[in-house]
């Protein structure tokens, strides 16, 4: 296999791999009381693939502590024990997702994957013995009492096999377990040497004498034989058949298979080493057509963006195209109509092309299971996670963005706000905590809602955190609950006194707004105090294109984003007046609405002043409602969002820029902007 055949597989097998530990830490923490048939079919399926997959790859460790959790799934599905201790089944298998999501990042950084999983893999073997009811395997070192008697069904043949493994392969002891589990599909061990493999002391007697197994099965001579072949790193195989079932006499594991000719019968017929010809001759022979159908294919994330930009681009070509001034004094009705049927196709191939990127939320969501089952047990407390609104879908790139700034607002919620059973139960409140995590589509956004139902915020206690860190610009009687809030967000800011596994060194928060910058969402509090808290994330559906109304205020071009607007209108004297503080108002179709003045929002001095004159653009935001002031409407486009230069980032207001059709730029209003207190 070449470099660049071993990088492909490699991307793709720990995508894979990272998709299967998602899927089974959310199966995990939803039956963690009990498990069904279905939820112990389930994980008994993820591992098995990836011990498939991990073996193919070469990652034996990985694919040891698979084989492992299989078989212990394998027991439960097939055999239905009664008295299971389900919580540290839970944390077997947990502890093994860990292991191989460990190993994962390490294969990610380029390093190898080399983590010893013995230990653990012997953990959860005893934790299978203790289920069967079947005393601890005895160690290396003892000698190896014969197995229970196996009843050999008429029609079966008996074999004895003798496998050795290549020179140098390592980890001889979990090649063995893995071919043991692997025969299971054929076979019935009647016993092994040496028996308890997983221990590393077996590694050195595997390696100088090889590993025996004595087993029946109904296949045939060959077919056994093709079966044994295919195992990996095989260097050498003794394939005998028995004419009668005499079990392995008991042998010292020092001495194992230096005499294995006196227990074989005389119509014995032993088969010669088989070499890697004649195992891919018998692959050959032995292979299957499969169907060549797929319905779904896997794409590079950076194709995607390529393909985005090039859309990006598609549409700024085609603005300068149809709206190019020189053709502004020409009657061109041909070109008009094929214009405006080119303009049909782009906004069709752009939604299509967004729509190939826009994954759900779910994954994300449903990973944060695992974090409250973790931190409850840590810190004693009960809490349930309602997920509401997980098909949400938003960008490739920005969910990845999003994990991160979710995860510590729930560690937050349940550090801070979450009280003890005790505590709660003593106010009123149930035992058993609420932690809601919500998403749902407002206009162009996302919002991203985590609630929960405890002590809340105290706010004179962050305010006083924030004048001992010297970070007030104003007097303190001049903040608003909303500013004083919004301090958790600042790096370093913490209220606890103690360090905690959780909080008090002030890392964590400020993760939220730090990652929400690049994908221009943001972030705010809502606490009432006895009650809880209410993080909401505002994130845009995507980043690079958007629809958009072209506005005019002082001769210069702004686009806001169509999503937010509700309609535009031009405003009559008798609708106008000034509410008790002097903010002007409109009366529109029996309601009331504030007046924002763009020109006066951004300091644009030239634009028009009377209200009369100008129009108003009806935007919302969420449930609320203001009416934007430009001079005049120009049209709608569609807006390739571009970033705005350092110094204009900061500028309340504004989210991006985009490319006109005549070469100008236009500057995108950030429409949440209006609405922040």
């Amino acid at each position: 296999m070449n470099d660049f055949d071993r990088e492909s597989m490699l991307e793709m097998f720990i995508f894979e791999m990272t998709q299967l530990i998602d899927q089974l830490e959310t199966t995990i923490v939803q039956s963690e009381s009990e498990y069904n048939i279905d939820q112990i079919n389930e994980i008994f399926r993820i591992m098995h693939t990836i011990k498939g997959s991990s073996a193919m790859m070469m990652y034996d460790n990985i694919a040891g502590v698979a084989h492992s959790i299989e078989d212990l799934f394998f027991y439960l599905r097939e055999e239905s024990p009664k008295n299971v201790d389900f919580s540290r089944l839970s944390d077997y298998v947990l502890s093994g997702a860990d292991f191989i999501k460990a190993e994962l990042g390490k294969i990610q950084d380029g390093e190898k994957a080399d983590t010893d999983g013995t230990d653990l893999m012997k953990t959860i073997t005893a934790f299978l013995r203790e289920i069967k009811g079947v005393p601890a395997a005895p160690t290396a070192t003892s000698i190896i009492t014969p197995a229970p008697p196996v009843t050999i069904s008429s029609g079966q043949n008996v074999y004895q096999a003798k496998i050795h493994f290549q020179d140098g392969c390592e980890m001889e002891n979990i090649r063995a377990y893995t071919l043991i589990h692997n025969m299971q599909d054929f076979a019935t061990i009647i016993t092994h040497v040496p028996e308890d493999v997983i221990d590393e002391l077996t590694i050195p007697l595997i390696r100088k004498d090889g590993f025996l197994i004595e087993f029946s099965s109904n296949k045939d001579y060959d077919y056994v034989q093709m079966k044994l072949s295919a195992t990996v790193y095989l260097r050498e195989l003794t394939l005998e058949t028995i004419s009668s079932a005499p079990s392995l006499p008991p042998v010292a594991e020092t001495d194992t298979g230096t005499d294995t000719d006196a227990n074989v019968a005389p119509t014995a017929q032993p088969a010669p080493p088989v070499t890697p010809q004649d195992v891919a001759a018998i692959e050959v022979g032995h292979k299957k057509t499969a169907s060549s159908a797929q319905s779904m294919i896997s794409v590079n994330v950076k194709k995607l963006d390529d393909l985005l930009n090039l859309m990006g681009e598609l549409i700024i070509s085609s603005a300068m195209v149809t709206q190019n001034p020189e053709l502004e004094a020409l009657q061109l009705e041909n070109f008009t109509k094929e214009s405006r049927r080119l303009n049909q196709i782009i906004n069709n191939l752009q939604k299509t092309v967004i729509s190939m990127r826009m994954v759900p939320l779910s994954a994300t969501f449903y990973r944060m299971h695992r974090i409250v089952r973790d931190m409850c047990r840590q810190l004693n407390k009960d809490v349930e996670l309602q997920i509401v609104g997980e098909e949400t879908e938003v960008d490739k790139n920005i969910i990845e963005h999003i994990g991160d700034p979710i995860m510590h607002i729930i560690r937050n919620s349940i550090d801070h706000g979450v009280e003890p059973p005790e505590d709660r139960k003593k106010v009123g409140k149930p035992a058993k905590a609420t932690v809601l995590l919500e998403a749902k589509n407002v206009g162009g956004e996302v919002y991203i809602i985590i609630q929960d139902d405890g002590r809340g915020i105290n706010t004179e206690k962050v305010l006083r955190k924030a004048m001992a860190n010297g970070l007030l610009f104003k007097p303190e009687s001049e903040y608003t609950e909303k500013e004083i809030h919004q301090f958790i967000f600042l790096p370093g800011f913490s209220t606890n006194e103690q360090v905690t596994a959780f909080s008090g060194r002030g890392v964590g928060m400020d993760v939220v707004t730090s990652n929400l910058e690049p994908c221009n969402g943001s972030a705010q509090i809502d606490s009432v105090s006895g009650e809880g808290t209410t993080f909401t994330l505002r994130i845009p559906l995507t980043l690079s294109i958007t629809e958009g109304m072209s506005v005019i205020l002082a001769g210069a071009q702004y686009t806001l984003p169509i999503s937010n607007i509700i309609k535009s209108f031009k405003p009559k004297p008798e609708q106008l007046f000034n509410d008790p503080s002097g903010n002007e108002m409109i009366s529109e179709r029996g309601e009331i609405f504030n007046i924002v003045r763009l020109h006066e929002f951004f300091n644009i001095q030239g634009a028009i002043t009377d209200i009369c004159e100008g129009t108003l653009v009806m935007i919302e935001n969420g449930d609320q409602t203001i009416c934007l002031l430009v001079d005049d409407l120009i049209g709608q486009q569609q807006a390739v969002v571009k970033p705005l230069p350092k110094f204009l980032k900061k500028v309340r207001g504004l989210s991006g820029c985009t490319l006109l059709g005549n070469g100008d730029i236009s500057l995108i209003v950030d429409v949440p902007g209006f609405f922040d207190n």
